[in-house]
């Protein structure tokens, strides 16, 4: 019985979870925490910031954690199946519609309209964590004075290290992440 009142929960969560992982983050904590009081909120707390840590969407993986801790695997099987159940379907749905009417010219409009959409949304996206990255005390105002130079500096030599010898840039972030590391550790 649980199996499926975890999985119905989590597919009502897929369900209505517009917007990514982080805005399911409330359904899932009314769900856990409030309406089945699975979990207290100090356990979906740690859930969070272990779906954070670890690879993958933090709504699935938050899924996962949830049923693991309140039925085991077939528990963490029922939770991600529910949480990612919705989107597949709607997925499925939308690509045969597009290769059914893709060549009509209103749906060719609507693709050009959306992607300068996908354009400012990613692009809003990077600059909020550019600001949160560059600007560490957001309560503070975003003066020079308040600016991170160790961040800046790694910023714009990565910029310049893969503009100007193209390297792999998994390779430039993970060593710009242990040039920052080792910076941060000399200062503070």
């Amino acid at each position: 019985m649980i199996y499926l009142q975890v999985f119905l929960s989590f597919l009502q969560i897929g369900l209505f979870s517009f917007g990514g992982g982080y805005a399911a983050l409330p359904l899932i904590q009314n769900q856990t925490v409030y309406t089945h009081n699975w979990l207290t909120m100090t356990e979906f707390a740690d859930i969070v910031t272990i779906s954070q840590m670890t690879p993958g969407p933090i709504a699935i993986n938050a899924a996962t954690f949830t049923g693991m801790r309140l039925a085991g695997l077939w528990g963490a099987a029922a939770a991600t199946l529910g949480c990612v159940l919705p989107s597949t379907i709607i997925c499925i749905i939308l690509a045969k519609l597009y290769y059914k009417y893709r060549e009509m010219s209103i749906m060719k409009g609507i693709m050009n309209g959306l992607r300068p959409a996908v354009v400012a949304m990613i692009a809003s996206a990077g600059l909020s964590i550019m600001i949160q990255a560059l600007y560490p005390n957001r309560g503070i105002s975003f003066t020079a004075e308040n600016l991170d130079f160790i961040a800046i500096t790694i910023f714009i030599a990565t910029l310049l290290v893969l503009r100007i010898f193209k390297l792999n840039q998994i390779t430039v972030m993970a060593a710009a992440g242990i040039l920052g590391g080792a910076a941060y550790l000399l200062i503070h």
